[in-house]
């Protein structure tokens, strides 16, 4: 099992090796959290890398990464477990064909582990060879505050209860990282029970040693270019600015078509790959794409 890093710097590093790049910041609270056993709770607009850092501490201690993704209408027995009823229908089908159809026996053995199907939050719950797991609750703020309730004790005692197996507690309680792109609050009891992070858009170093890590074919002039452009594109009066996934994707489209530098028609044909919404998309494309490209190579020069 590999030992949790001992420092800060040992947590850059350790994350550096899963070509995730991050903050001093945002290293000293998961550094704290892994040192503490507290989850982490992870706000920021997405595509800025929330989900990604889970995988990457998963990735980097050689953990199981178990990931909930959540949804409106989320609720607990979708979270924690479901019965497998074609198979118990199955098994009661034949105890009748055969004749041992004892009701009493029959009902213990199909609400037994035998017919259980777990889900994440259970899964994290048992003991794993390589040690705790890393539970990913991603995007919470799309579930309801009912399941944000049933979370309460999930991590505050690290166990679930099923009713018809008692509750289950954790022999060593998961690595939780929580995700919310905050299109509603989440509740601050849940709040208080995490160290709490905005993860912001990086700045222009930081994205391009992204960038170069992610798609390190591309040429430092290349990177130079995508990165700044889109963070002078984060400035305009966008419906959904870009985040660090779509400079990374729009490198590897840029990468796939063989281009060496910007220009406005490359830009205006691969536009999709960084906004997401047609408005958006005209805004940008034509004379406008040509003037920000414009400005950008002027600050780059400059620089």
């Amino acid at each position: 099992m590999i030992a949790i890093p001992t420092s800060i710097d040992a947590v850059e590093t350790m994350l550096a090796r899963q070509n995730y790049v991050c903050g001093r910041a945002l290293a000293t609270v998961v550094f704290l959290g892994l040192k503490l056993g507290r989850p982490l709770f992870l706000e920021g607009e997405a595509g800025v890398g929330k989900t990604e850092i889970a995988k990457a501490i998963a990735g980097g201690l050689g953990r199981r990464l178990i990931r909930l993704q959540c949804y409106e209408g989320l609720d607990s027995a979708s979270a924690v477990c479901d019965w497998n009823f074609a198979a118990q229908m199955i098994a009661i089908r034949t105890a009748e064909a055969t004749g041992q159809a004892d009701r009493a026996r029959l009902e213990d053995e199909l609400f037994t582990e035998r017919y259980l199907i777990e889900r994440p939050l259970l899964a994290a719950m048992r003991p794993q060879t390589e040690g705790p797991p890393v539970l990913l609750i991603d995007e919470l703020d799309r579930t309801d505050e009912p399941f944000e309730a049933f979370l309460l004790e999930a991590l505050s005692d690290f166990q679930v209860t099923i009713p018809e197996l008692g509750t289950i507690r954790a022999p060593q309680p998961p690595i939780v990282i929580l995700t919310s792109n905050r299109t509603r609050e989440v509740h601050d009891a849940l709040k208080r029970r995490c160290l709490y992070h905005w993860v912001d858009y990086p700045g222009f170093d930081r994205e391009l040693s992204i960038v170069q890590a992610r798609a390190p074919e591309a040429t430092e002039r290349l990177s130079r270019e995508v990165v700044a452009f889109v963070q002078r594109l984060r400035r305009e009066d966008l419906f959904k600015k870009p985040g660090v996934a779509e400079t990374i994707d729009w490198a590897k489209c840029l990468l796939a078509l063989d281009v060496v530098n910007l220009s406005p028609e490359v830009i205006g044909d691969t536009l999709g790959a960084i906004l997401k919404y047609q408005d958006d998309i005209q805004k940008i494309e034509g004379a406008t794409a040509k003037k920000l490209l414009d400005e950008v190579r002027s600050a780059l020069l400059t620089a």
